[in-house]
């Protein structure tokens, strides 16, 4: 399959991708509405945020720069100091910003 890129080309692209991702936004919740909560889905959807995160952070750690691997180590340690998630990223964020300057 390919598409144009001309103007038209583009514009058709992000209107599709617009959609795409209005109909997953809005899917999600309409087809959770039909779903009993129970103990067991309850967990499964705690415990599905953080294999998400997980499976980002991961490669990003094995690949990643100095920057990267910084930040994540930081954000870590922060997280488990502080048992706050703004300050953890705004620490690690901090400190890929300060590896990347300053090698």
């Amino acid at each position: 399959m390919s598409i144009e890129t001309t103007e038209l080309g583009v514009l058709a692209i992000i209107a599709v991708m617009a959609l795409v991702t209005l109909a997953t936004r809005w899917g999600g919740p309409f087809l959770m509405s039909y779903v009993r909560i129970n103990p067991r889905i309850e967990s499964f959807i705690n415990t599905m945020a953080s294999s998400v995160l997980i499976a980002i952070l991961t490669p990003m750690a094995i690949t990643g720069d100095l920057g990267a691997r910084l930040a994540l180590g930081t954000t870590a340690a922060m997280m488990l100091i502080l048992h706050k998630p703004l300050p953890a990223i705004a620490a690690g964020v901090a400190a890929a910003a300060g590896a990347r300057y300053f090698f």
